[in-house]
């Protein structure tokens, strides 16, 4: 399994996730540059976090103009996995392949702390094997995480099972107390109908190492390369 992870101006997670995914989790990894269309043979594509073109017009705006994200398009319409982590994620949304929006925080500050995940879709590749009883802890660092789609979308999300995660509390329990950015319905991450694009704000590179003090995030990039739904 060989990931392919991008890199655009003002990316600040590229290599974070690529220590994760190749030091941690022992995958293959090459990197990408954001105006190449070469995805050099990638199984998953990755879309780090960061600040893209400094967030300049609105998050992930204009990365979503860069000249891979054609290639990205075309690998996630052909069945190929992209994961987008926080910015990575705004870019997703940005593009199409993931539906809803990221807002600006509703505290309106910048975030950065760990919080708890309660891991929700079942036929998701990246959720299936996790345990749902126990919370994973996961760090946020965002200025715009805060998940929005209207209820008709938010339907669409439940009946096909595409909420990845929840906030919650250290018991798992998801409450409005847990919910760190006002995401609808304490959403943190979202995959799209054929269950190949995913997307989420917590940042599981940050938590994939003992080094760190902390490996729950390791679970979560080992399911990018799961045969669930392959």
């Amino acid at each position: 399994m060989k990931f392919g992870v991008v890199t655009f101006p003002g990316s600040n997670c590229d290599m974070d996730m690529i220590h994760a995914l190749e030091h941690d989790l022992n995958f293959k990894v090459v990197q990408l540059w954001h105006k190449d269309r070469d995805t050099q043979g990638a199984d998953v594509i990755v879309l780090p976090g960061g600040f893209s073109y400094g967030d300049y017009l609105r998050s992930g705006a204009i990365a979503r103009f860069s000249p891979i994200m054609e290639s990205v398009v075309a690998h996630a319409n052909g069945g190929g996995r992209v994961f987008g982590v926080c910015n990575g994620f705004q870019i997703l949304c940005e593009t199409g392949l993931l539906p809803g929006a990221l807002l600006h925080n509703e505290s309106r500050k910048f975030i950065c702390k760990n919080v708890h995940l309660k891991p929700v879709s079942r036929s998701a590749a990246i959720t299936s094997e996790l345990p749902n009883e126990e919370p994973l802890t996961i760090p946020i660092a965002h200025g715009e995480g805060n998940y929005f789609i209207d209820n008709d979308g938010l339907k669409a999300l439940e009946q096909n099972d595409q909420i990845l995660f929840r906030y919650c509390d250290e018991l798992g329990q998801v409450n409005s107390w847990s919910n760190p950015n006002g995401s609808i319905d304490n959403i943190a991450g979202v995959t799209n109908k054929t269950k190949n694009v995913f997307g989420m704000m917590p940042h599981p590179e940050r938590a994939a190492s003992s080094d760190l003090g902390n490996t729950d995030g390791s679970a979560i990039l080992a399911g990018l390369a799961s045969l669930v739904n392959a």
